[in-house]
């Protein structure tokens, strides 16, 4: 089943509902700051294991305490799609649980 882009104001009212999430020219992006290398390291196996869930991956950067998303969808031509805010919902649900902020 192909994956839809989303327009430009599906895209601004998903975003408005995702706190800390952007839009940087074609991928969705977020950047969290943890208390520490290893608490990062932790998140980004953990956002790892959702990927592979949602069999959709993200471009992943693991800074010393930081961890950085960005995102898009290469079947539907590197746009936005559904399937890039399910996976955005699905990190800001387990960044608490890492002491993300």
């Amino acid at each position: 089943m192909p994956v839809e882009p989303l327009s430009q104001k599906e895209i601004e009212d998903r975003l408005a509902e995702l706190p800390g999430w952007s839009l940087d020219r074609d991928r969705l992006f977020r950047s969290y700051r943890l208390g520490s290398h290893f608490a990062a390291t932790a998140m980004v196996v953990h956002i790892a294991q959702v990927q592979e869930e949602l069999n959709h991956h993200s471009d992943l950067t693991l800074g010393y305490n930081t961890v950085s998303l960005a995102v898009h969808t290469h079947s539907a031509g590197g746009a936005v799609t559904e399937k890039d805010f399910e996976l955005a919902r699905r990190v800001e649900d387990l960044a608490p649980g890492h002491g993300a902020h």
